[in-house]
C-alpha cells in the first residue's frame, strides 16, 4: 500500500530534489503542505520535518474525473518528505491500490498504474 525509500539525502535538499524530479517527470507541484511547521506555528511540539506535496498531471488527472467524476476526491497524488528517527524518508500510498479500493474500472487501474510508474520515478529521482 505504501511506498517509502529512505535518502541520505539532507531533508531540505530532499524536498528540493523531489519537486525537480515532479517536473522532470511531466507532473507539476500544485501545493506544498509544510506541515512541520505549522503544527509548530500553532504551538504544538513537532520535532520532525513533513512537507506533503500535492502533484499532477493534467491529462491524467482528466482521464481519471472522465471515467468517474467522484475521483476527484482522491486527487491530486501526494508524496511527502519527512523525517523520522533521524532519517529522511520519501513516501506515498499507491496511486493504484487507492483507486483499486475505489474503483473496479479497467480503464482506472491502468491510469493508476501509469501514475503509480512515474510518482515511483519521482521518489527514486530524488532519494
Amino acid at each position: 500500500m505504501y511506498y517509502t525509500v529512505e535518502s541520505k539525502k539532507s531533508f531540505e535538499q530532499a524536498a528540493a530534489d523531489l519537486e525537480a524530479a515532479v517536473k522532470r517527470n511531466g507532473f507539476g507541484v500544485l501545493h506544498v503542505h509544510d506541515i512541520g511547521n505549522t503544527l509548530r506555528g500553532k504551538g504544538v511540539e513537532f520535532a520532525n520535518q513533513c512537507r506533503v506535496f500535492e502533484v499532477c498531471n493534467p491529462l491524467q488527472a482528466s482521464k481519471v474525473m472522465a471515467e468517474d467524476m467522484r475521483l476527484n476526491m482522491a486527487l491530486p497524488c501526494r508524496i511527502s518528505v519527512y523525517t523520522e528517527g533521524g532519517k529522511t524518508l520519501i513516501g506515498m500510498i499507491r496511486p493504484a491500490a487507492i483507486l483499486a479500493s475505489l474503483s473496479q474500472s479497467p480503464a482506472l487501474a491502468e491510469i493508476a498504474r501509469e501514475v503509480e510508474l512515474k510518482t515511483t520515478q519521482m521518489i527514486d529521482e530524488a532519494k
